[in-house]
């Protein structure tokens, strides 16, 4: 296999939660990307937000520009099949009891892989 691997179709789950949030004693970013990462799924990122507001708190705006604690937005972006995708999202449904999720079709344009230090570009070592 080449080292640029052509894909095309996959989903993109978004999860929007809350820095507070939890899943028995971890912050609930950690246990989702744990879990998706266990599940098998090819990739997982956690992006802390700056700034935002949601249903919570009656639209209250949390920033990173107050000095004392924010309970700052938290984006989880997973990508993979959809079939896999499906698999994982009654995990979800279940690990967040307050948010967002959002699942879209998206065209993967370009997915470089990085190989095994002892494997050339043919696929031999």
């Amino acid at each position: 296999m080449s080292s640029w691997e052509k894909l095309t179709i996959y989903e993109k789950l978004t999860i929007y939660i809350d820095e507070s949030d939890h899943w028995h004693g971890k912050p609930l970013s950690t246990a989702l990307i744990e879990e998706a990462r266990k599940q098998g799924l090819i990739g997982a990122t956690v992006t802390r937000g700056i700034e935002g507001f949601g249903v919570r708190q009656h639209h209250q705006i949390h920033t990173a520009r107050i000095m004392e604690l924010a309970d700052l937005p938290i984006v989880v972006t997973l990508i993979d099949r959809a079939e896999a995708i499906a698999q994982f999202l009654p995990t979800v449904q279940a690990m967040v009891t307050v948010g967002l999720v959002t699942q879209e079709t998206i065209n993967v344009v370009h997915h470089a892989i990085q190989l095994p230090l002892n494997q050339n570009k043919d696929g031999n070592c």
